[in-house]
C-alpha cells in the first residue's frame, strides 16, 4: 500500500498538472460556453448570492481570518502551527499575484463585470486564496479529531467563493479551477514539508 507521503506527492502532482492544463487551454470556446451558462446578471437572487459570497475571497478577508486564527493558535500555545499557518497563507497569496503578472491572462470582456476588478485573470485569487485559507484552517488550526468535517466544510466554502467569480462575469471558469488546484497543491506541499521539521512537542493549552 502506498505511504501517506507518496499519496500526498501524487495528489500534488495531479493538482499541478490540472493547474497547467487550465493555464494552457483556458479562455477558449469551452470557457466562453461555460461562462455564459454561469453568468448571473439576469437572475437577481443568484447575482445577490454571488455578490455576498465573493467577499470572503477578498484579500482583506483572507488576512483578517488568518490573523484571527494565528492569535487563537498562539493563545493555545500552538506556536509552530501559528507560524505554519501565517506562512502558508501569506506566501501563497504572494505566489498567486506573481502568477497573475507572469501569465498575464486578460479577464473576460464579453460580459459586464458585476463587481469591480482591477487585476489580471489567471489564476482567480478569490478561488486560490479561499482554498489556501480555508484548507489551512481545517488542517492546521482545527483540532485533529474535528478535521473529518472541517476539511469537507473548507472545500464547500471555497467552491462557493470560486464559483461566484464566473457568476459575476469577472473570471473565466478555468481561472477558478486553476486557483483551486494551485491553492490545494500549495497547502498539501507545505504541510508535507512541515511534517519533516524537527520540532519539540507543543504543550497543550491549559484549560
Amino acid at each position: 500500500m502506498p505511504s501517506r507521503g507518496r499519496l500526498t506527492s501524487l495528489l500534488v502532482a495531479l493538482l499541478t498538472a490540472l493547474w497547467l492544463v487550465m493555464m494552457l487551454l483556458g479562455a477558449g470556446a469551452a470557457d466562453r460556453w461555460l461562462l455564459g451558462h454561469l453568468y448571473s446578471a439576469h437572475y437577481p437572487l443568484l447575482r445577490g448570492a454571488a455578490t455576498s459570497v465573493t467577499v470572503f475571497g477578498n484579500w482583506q478577508a483572507v488576512i483578517l481570518f488568518s490573523v484571527i486564527a494565528v492569535f487563537w493558535l498562539l493563545y493555545r500555545k500552538k506556536y509552530r502551527s501559528a507560524l505554519l499557518l501565517i506562512s502558508v497563507t501569506l506566501l501563497g497569496r504572494s505566489l498567486v499575484e506573481i502568477q497573475k503578472f507572469g501569465i498575464h491572462r486578460l479577464r473576460p470582456s464579453e460580459l459586464e463585470h458585476l463587481v469591480p476588478v482591477n487585476s489580471l485573470s489567471f489564476p482567480s485569487a478569490h478561488a486560490a486564496n479561499s482554498m489556501i485559507l480555508l484548507l489551512s484552517l481545517a488542517m492546521i488550526a482545527a483540532p485533529r479529531e474535528q478535521r473529518w468535517w472541517a476539511v469537507p466544510a473548507a472545500l464547500a466554502g471555497t467552491f462557493l467563493v470560486g464559483i461566484s467569480r464566473p457568476m459575476l462575469g469577472v473570471h473565466w471558469p478555468s481561472d477558478v479551477v486553476g486557483g483551486w488546484s494551485f491553492g490545494a497543491a500549495w497547502v498539501l506541499a507545505m504541510l508535507a514539508i512541515a511534517e519533516r521539521w524537527p520540532a519539540r512537542e507543543e504543550r497543550p493549552a491549559t484549560r
